[in-house]
């Protein structure tokens, strides 16, 4: 590969940039990795990261140091400089590599006249770390937007502190064994063997927790199917549908599609599954994971709500509804979120949410059951959306959920983040009564 246009700190800051403008980095990342060296990609992605994970607190810092803010047309330096911070703050980089490699960066980003106030800003930096204790202020301590540490805070009196800690942790790497090509015993043997350390997930019968992440091509058999990347709360759907040959599933909000391939792992002779996400482009890494794996489902490219432009008039036995949430659960695998999600998205994702909730209902068969799942941590979106829906659904049953995770809820249960296991996790589970197996009067 050529040498890249900017240096990996210049492009950094604009990935930085485009995540403040409004990109995830699932978006602004990847065109990105191509700009710079194939060994400079890790690094690019850990500042990237890095530089997300703790903006709160390092842009707090800046705003300190900085006598006025940047001009909006110079705003991608102040990115920068959370770059060169995060370096001095939270990595091995020695310092003086920070402090030229971030200047030489600055000139690449046609910012020249801010070189002398790069330069001395982070000299300041260095000399003098300890700025207004920020253990008073939870926002820059924790490095989390103000609103979510208020929500948190209210939510979780007594577990917010650990969450958003949580939150700040690199989360570890879990794989799901593949139930037809092996158990996870031989699959840990495969693993040791390989030199790499493993153990068995607490909660998820197919569940392996890596000591370190590696890099899936290290892993023996991903590429013919043999093990898949999911975490272990994630995993947990597949038990809760209770699947059983002859069954018709449908799983809603598919993408990338862990759980389908999950449940046709777990049920190989069901009769069919449909997997549905209203994105045609994320429903192309659904098709990737099936055929790695050489499984088959129907893929439809539509709004699951939407009923009337998709769906067949075929009942489903199961479905698995994963709704459009605010992902407040899987922060430390995106911490992005924090400088994407805002407080004013939580209703409008509680109306999305209770609606595709009863459009699944009117496509449900009669005993058949619903298993509702969030990656959120806010009752807004999780036991409120079920009690909402069985005030307004007297056919509605909710199962008692005798597991051993989570916290029993007023409806369902909560996983909150786990710093050495599992992300933050929601699940439900609805049965509808009826079908050929109910009594006759079930009053």
């Amino acid at each position: 590969m050529a040498h890249s246009l900017l240096p990996l700190r210049a492009v950094a800051a604009r990935v930085l940039l485009a995540v403040e403008q409004g990109q995830s980095l699932s978006q602004a990342l990847p065109p990105a990795l191509d700009q710079v060296e194939d060994g400079e990609r890790s690094s690019l992605q850990a500042l990237c990261y890095g530089g997300c994970r703790w903006f709160h607190r390092l842009d707090g810092e800046l705003a300190e140091r900085l006598r006025k803010p940047l001009r909006k047309q110079d705003r991608v330096v102040h990115h920068l400089l959370v770059v060169a911070l995060f370096q001095l703050r939270f990595s091995q980089q020695a310092d003086y590599a920070v402090l030229n490699e971030t200047v030489e960066a600055c000139r690449a980003l046609a910012k020249p006249h801010l070189t002398g106030l790069v330069n001395g800003l982070l000299r300041k930096a260095l000399r003098d770390d300890s700025l207004a204790d920020i253990r008073d202020n939870p926002a820059r301590h924790y490095s989390h937007p103000d609103w979510l540490v208020a929500k948190l805070k209210h939510n979780w009196p007594d577990d917010w502190t650990a969450i958003l800690d949580g939150n700040n942790s690199q989360a570890p790497m879990t794989l799901r064994v593949n139930a037809r090509r092996g158990n996870r015993e031989d699959y840990l043997a495969r693993l040791q063997a390989e030199g790499i350390e493993a153990s068995a997930t607490r909660f998820a019968r197919h569940g392996l927790q890596l000591a370190r992440p590696v890099p899936v091509d290290r892993l023996p058999g991903f590429a013919d199917g043999s093990v898949s990347v999911q975490d272990e709360a994630a995993q947990l759907s597949t038990d809760l549908l209770a699947l059983a040959p002859g069954q018709r599933v449908l799983d809603a909000c598919a993408a990338p599609g862990g759980k389908t391939c999950a449940l046709l792992e777990q049920q190989p002779d069901l009769a069919e599954v449909v997997a549905i996400d209203q994105a045609s482009e994320r429903l192309a890494r659904v098709e990737e994971n099936l055929e790695r794996l050489d499984l088959d489902a129907r893929l439809v490219a539509a709004d699951a709500g939407d009923t009337e432009q998709w769906w067949d008039g075929q009942p489903f036995d199961r479905i698995l509804l994963d709704v459009p949430c605010s992902a407040s659960g899987v922060i430390r695998r995106h911490p992005d979120i924090k400088l994407l999600r805002r407080e004013a998205d939580i209703a409008p994702l509680a109306k999305i949410q209770l609606g595709l909730l009863a459009a699944m209902w009117r496509i449900l068969a009669p005993g058949g059951r619903l298993v509702y799942a969030t990656c959120s941590v806010f009752p807004q979106e999780n036991h409120r959306i079920i009690e909402r829906f069985l005030k307004q659904q007297d056919d509605a049953r909710l199962v008692d959920l005798d597991v051993p995770w989570g916290r029993p809820m007023p409806a369902g249960r909560q996983l909150l983040p786990d710093p050495l296991s599992h992300d933050g996790f929601y699940y439900a589970v609805l049965d509808k009564p009826g079908g050929p197996d109910a009594p006759a009067d079930d009053r």
